[in-house]
């Protein structure tokens, strides 16, 4: 299987909720790296896994949507704990949504809040 990974760094700020967590539970920012990976058996007729540009455009789009926002005010947060747990989850499927790329089999996403705390999510796709 071919694998393609990508990254992205921007700050957002957030803050825990539904626990005690101390300063957590306040706003606070964090330097998020954002890391994409799709994996494929077969590449295309160029002999890549996916257009680098497009998937490139795609991971500047969602860098973009949260770089100096508050993720608790964002939509797709609603109701949700803005864990990078769930960060990994709503970046894997909205990335995977808007990707043009029949023979893609997987996107994970993985997501690191510091240099010592990452996770991860694997969205697995109709693979041909």
């Amino acid at each position: 299987m071919y694998t393609l990974t990508i990254q992205r760094d921007f700050i957002a700020q957030h803050y825990l909720i539904g626990g005690d967590w101390g300063p957590e539970n306040d706003l606070h920012s964090h330097h998020y790296k954002l890391e994409i990976t799709l994996e494929g058996f077969e590449l295309d007729q160029h002999g890549y896994l996916v257009d680098i540009v497009h998937l490139e455009a795609l991971l500047d789009d969602l860098a973009a949507r949260y770089r100096d926002h508050t993720l608790n005010d964002l939509p797709e947060f609603a109701g949700l704990n803005p864990s990078i747990e769930h960060f990994c989850r709503i970046v894997a499927t909205r990335l995977s949504d808007g990707l043009r790329a029949d023979n893609i089999c997987a996107v994970t996403a993985r997501i690191w809040e510091n240099d010592i705390a990452s996770a991860s999510y694997r969205q697995e796709r109709p693979c041909p």
